[in-house]
């Protein structure tokens, strides 16, 4: 994986335009890359093309600071915009180290929406993040109508019958003409391909089979459903045809099969790595509360559970637990942040998954979404708790002794903004959380 360097404001860019970007295709950015890349990504697409001169090929040489400005954004979250469309295609990135580092930010045009809808990652990844009815009603925007011409005679001309060619110069050379031009979706290589034809009978294949468009879907695949080269054999046998040749569309349909399989009937969805910008808190309060809520908004839920285990791998069921929690329960990043600093704490550093979806039950239905909305709801509950165990009489043996059940079980807890002494009480709380 590349490693990209730390950006200042003071370094410079300039925005070369490798292509022809129309109406439509920033339609396409808006319709059908947002849902995957985010809004903040796809402004940063808008704003670059912004920056170009008249004519669209070039800009001046800009600082990020500019970008800054213009989007009223940290410059690591305009680093992250900018890796996403480098990832998914629309942009690619060079540069030139010196006391000031310049950049050069090459853009190209998004895929059509025929290539979006079949491709074996986005189309994927659009259908979940938008969810069935939006991902029908988006599709049927891009359907061609049907008209029948059973009725009608193609009478067509062709250009010879309109045009006839005369003597003239035939040295006319056109070079670097602007055209439409596409950037790959990159993706390293998930796959081993030696063993994968390896360990398919030479007779059983056709020594076309295996062609780079074939390489590129079968890699996309294993990435998409996180499938292994053994599973991946198997599944690529299944598919061949009698030439010998793998039928794409079944491959496709095996692999989700598959996938559906292992996963109880989920299907696969990239997720944000950190809270989305929108549901941030505005900048500018430098108080300790404040300072918890960016530690929660800007740690990705993998990070913040690798740190509780002291820099070591996470375990496969905390890290399933959280997948779980950012797909199927479709909680932002920072609230599961907030969630599973408050488990582990009162729950001795443990995540038991029964407890935590019945406090994620409540907090869908209180429509939780920010952190600190989140961070507010954990110091109401941690405050009922305390009252509640304050109340318990002591007993001279374990008979007599009454059980506590969380509150979590049996009271409906409405938002509130906490007064001052709770703000305190919450930040001594929080204080051991992060």
């Amino acid at each position: 994986m590349k490693k990209n360097l730390t950006i200042l404001p003071a370094d410079t860019y300039t925005v070369v335009n490798k292509t022809i970007i129309n109406s439509n295709d920033k339609k396409i950015v808006t319709m059908l890359y947002q849902p995957i890349i985010g809004y903040t990504a796809s402004s940063l697409y808008f704003t670059l093309i912004d920056d170009l001169d008249k004519l669209e090929l070039i800009s001046d040489d800009l600082t990020h600071h500019h970008l800054m400005a213009t989007m009223q954004l940290k410059l690591d979250s305009i680093v992250e915009a900018r890796e996403k469309l480098e990832a998914i295609g629309l942009l690619k990135t060079y540069v030139k180290k010196g006391s000031i580092n310049h950049y050069v930010y090459l853009l190209y045009s998004p895929l059509s929406a025929i290539e979006i809808f079949n491709h074996p990652i986005l189309n994927v990844v659009l259908y979940n993040n938008l969810g069935k009815t939006e991902y029908d009603k988006l599709k049927e925007v891009y359907k061609v109508p049907k008209i029948s011409l059973k009725e009608y005679t193609d009478v067509t001309l062709s250009f010879n019958d309109v045009f006839s060619t005369v003597a003239g110069k035939s040295n006319i050379v056109c070079d670097d003409i602007i055209k439409k031009d596409k950037n790959s979706l990159i993706l390293n290589e998930c796959i081993d391909f030696d063993f994968i034809i390896s360990s398919i009978p030479n007779e059983m294949v056709n020594t076309r089979c295996f062609t780079s468009d074939v390489k590129e879907l079968i890699n996309a695949l294993a990435f998409t459903y996180n499938i292994d080269d053994k599973a991946m054999v198997s599944l690529v046998r299944d598919s061949l045809n009698e030439k010998g040749l793998i039928d794409k569309t079944l491959l496709r349909k095996s692999c989700r099969n598959y996938y559906q399989f292992e996963e109880a009937g989920r299907l696969p969805t990239l997720v944000y790595n950190k809270q989305p910008d929108y549901l941030k808190k505005p900048e500018g309060d430098n108080s300790k509360w404040a300072k918890m809520v960016y530690t929660f908004e800007n740690i990705s839920p993998y990070d913040f559970l690798r740190a509780k285990y002291k820099g070591a791998e996470p375990t496969s069921r905390d890290l399933k637990l959280v997948e779980s929690l950012l797909i199927d329960q479709k909680l932002v990043p920072g609230v599961v942040n907030v969630l599973l600093a408050y488990v582990l704490k009162i729950n001795n550093q443990k995540l038991n998954k029964n407890y935590i979806e019945t406090i994620v039950g409540q907090w869908k239905r209180l429509n939780i979404e920010t952190v600190e909305d989140a961070m507010k709801i954990t110091l109401k509950e941690h405050k009922s708790v305390k009252k509640m165990m304050n109340k318990v009489p002591q007993v001279k043996n374990k008979t007599e002794k009454k059980e506590t059940l969380p509150a979590w079980f049996d009271k409906d807890i409405d938002k509130v903004n906490p007064n001052s002494d709770e703000q305190l009480e919450l930040e001594k709380i929080l204080k051991e959380l992060v």
